[in-house]
């Protein structure tokens, strides 16, 4: 894949979101026990929209560029978008009516030695701060062990997408739930897509993986799209087993497009307990690399 182009994304984009629903979902009447189409049709969706069909065939056609703010909202609304979908496609249309693409600022590729302090000053949970690839920036030392099976692979940046995919046996051993974090992954990735379609290393990512991975053109080919946010995680750490850990994934808005995450777990419970012996481990480790001795799995 050497680019990411508009029209076509646009296209597959609502036509996708189109076919998943029908017009009783809608709340149109579904006239003949026989539709030729998979969902709605197009002079469905218009008219949920309020725009002509010519209108809404060139928009599905991959035109966006003249649609205002008014008309994607009511297309959203129609298709039933969620609050991701909604602003991929605000951002499919945003890079449409810019000039020759719009390009957005690279996010920084080095972390601010400040933001490493931070990371550092959080010593009892696990930190790190990554960019919408999924490259590892920064890792505050509880990560490092939490993810010491990502940071197997020589290759840096460690890129967490390249781990789930490109090394699904031992992803699948590490994340407990490991079919939903590949559709979150794919699905987070064509979110950034949206947002940076001009972006070559995310080009060269999204080219490898569908190269390198059936299993990713499955997900990527779905049209799906997620927002980082808070939610939970569960993994087998080789050392410490299990951990069911709450994450919160926030914007920095000092550096666009990075994003903090940080990982606990409730005082008390069984994950907590294991965050605690991973912190011990991880300061063992520290200390036998530190005398200059093999550190142990």
């Amino acid at each position: 894949m050497t680019t990411i182009d508009l029209r076509t994304e646009i296209k597959e984009f609502l036509s996708s979101r189109r076919a998943r629903l029908t017009p009783e979902l809608a709340g149109l009447p579904a006239y003949g026990a026989h539709r030729r189409v998979k969902g709605l049709r197009r002079e469905e969706v218009a008219l949920l929209a309020g725009v002509s069909v010519d209108y809404y065939v060139r928009m599905e056609r991959g035109s966006l560029a003249g649609a205002s703010d008014g008309v994607l909202d009511a297309l959203a609304s129609a298709l039933r978008l969620d609050e991701a979908e909604r602003a991929h496609l605000f951002h499919l249309a945003r890079q449409s009516k810019a000039p020759g693409g719009a390009q957005r600022k690279r996010p920084a590729v080095k972390v601010r030695p400040a933001l490493l302090r931070v990371l550092d000053a959080i010593t009892d949970a696990p930190a790190w701060i990554c960019n919408g690839r999924y490259d590892v920036l920064a890792m505050n030392r509880l990560a490092r062990a939490l993810y010491s099976p990502v940071l197997a692979d020589p290759r840096r940046p460690a890129n967490t997408a390249r781990f789930v995919y490109l090394e699904p046996e031992a992803a699948r051993t590490f994340f407990v739930d490991y079919d939903r974090i590949t559709g979150d992954v794919a699905a987070k990735l064509r979110m950034e897509a949206g947002r940076n379609p001009h972006d070559e290393e995310l080009i060269a990512l999204v080219g490898e993986l569908s190269t390198r991975s059936g299993l990713f053109r499955q997900r990527w080919a779905s049209q799906d799209v997620r927002l980082h946010r808070s939610g939970r995680k569960s993994v087998h750490h080789p050392v410490v087993g299990r951990l069911d850990m709450d994450v919160e994934s926030m914007e920095m808005s000092a550096e666009p497009g990075l994003l903090l995450n940080v990982y606990t777990a409730p005082i008390g419970t069984a994950s907590a307990d294991g965050l605690a012996l991973l912190a011990s481990w991880a300061a063992g480790q520290e200390e036998l690399k530190t005398e200059g001795r093999a550190p142990t799995r």
